[in-house]
């Protein structure tokens, strides 16, 4: 169902401090916050000094995250290519009134060109340029979320934002979730401006990338694509939510090591078994030894 409302903005504060912009307050930011400290595992790390690439950045907290971490001392280049998302990654940016932190308002692919995309105002971190309202999408959304949800009940984590779903009756739980993943799928069509990771690399001279993180909701084997081969050995790790569609995790690793990759772990969050969704980390030999 199509929607062309202008999404709310709201500012909330992330667990590291961080004071940030974005369309609402609700579960979703801590998920995501969440998300990004499952990226640092199998030996992914950053030290100060470092380029990292941000491929579908959203709203900024993996880039915000990594430049705290780092006490600021960290390269960064966002990329969000949605208009209203990139509004609030760029103003997130300006508030850490840093250079070595860049925004850029383009997605990347395996070539350059406009291309439309699927923008979820209500849930902006699922925008994709293949949106997919179908039944079978939501009930894995569904799944995710219900166990998830008994994850944080197991813990007995009462500060997690989910904790409060923990303690309603199982029906009524049912109902909420229903209603929240309809309002979630709301979706309008936007265009968009993509370029390839390798003219980024060209255009702004870097000279290589410390950490390459993808989070492209299913464009992720495109981003890998649209690197020349010259443009591999600048790459020196990777960490990049997969949907294994297509048996796409397989042909990701091999791509990995065909360059020269030679530590790639695969690995799923246990809420998100009975998905498609994983993450995977690649290293070279000369990370590990480090």
């Amino acid at each position: 169902m199509p929607s062309n409302s202008q999404p709310e903005i709201s500012t909330t504060v992330l667990p590291n401090g961080i004071e940030i912009y974005c369309f609402q307050k609700n579960e979703e930011i801590f998920l995501i916050y969440e998300q990004v400290q499952e990226y640092f595992r199998h030996g992914i790390k950053i030290n100060k000094g470092d380029i990292v690439f941000d491929v579908g950045a959203n709203i900024g907290i993996f880039s915000l995250y990594t430049w705290k971490e780092n006490e600021g001392d960290v390269n960064i280049y966002a990329f969000e290519p949605i208009a209203k998302t990139f509004e609030l990654l760029e103003g997130n940016i300006k508030r850490l009134t840093s250079e070595k932190v860049k925004a850029i308002p383009c997605g990347l692919s395996n070539y350059a060109r406009t291309e439309k995309f699927g923008f979820y105002p209500n849930t902006s971190s699922i925008s994709t340029v293949y949106p997919d309202g179908s039944k079978e999408e939501k009930d894995k959304f569904k799944k995710a979320a219900l166990q998830k949800i008994n994850e944080v009940h197991g813990s007995k984590n009462i500060f997690h934002p989910l904790y409060k779903y923990t303690v309603i009756p199982h029906f009524m739980l049912s109902f909420i979730l229903n209603r929240k993943i309809q309002k979630a799928f709301v979706v309008e069509q936007v265009t968009c401006q993509i370029k390839t990771l390798s003219e980024i690399i060209h255009d702004y001279k870097v000279p290589h990338i410390n950490l390459l993180k993808i989070d492209v909701e299913k464009s992720e084997l495109d981003v890998l694509l649209g690197i020349k081969p010259q443009d591999w050995t600048k790459i020196k790790q990777i960490v990049l939510e997969v949907h294994d569609l297509e048996n796409r995790v397989e042909t990701i690793k091999t791509l990995l090591a065909s360059h020269g990759f030679d530590k790639v772990v695969v690995e799923q969050e246990p809420y998100l078994k009975g998905t498609d969704i994983c993450n995977m980390y690649a290293l070279r030999a000369e990370i590990n030894k480090k």
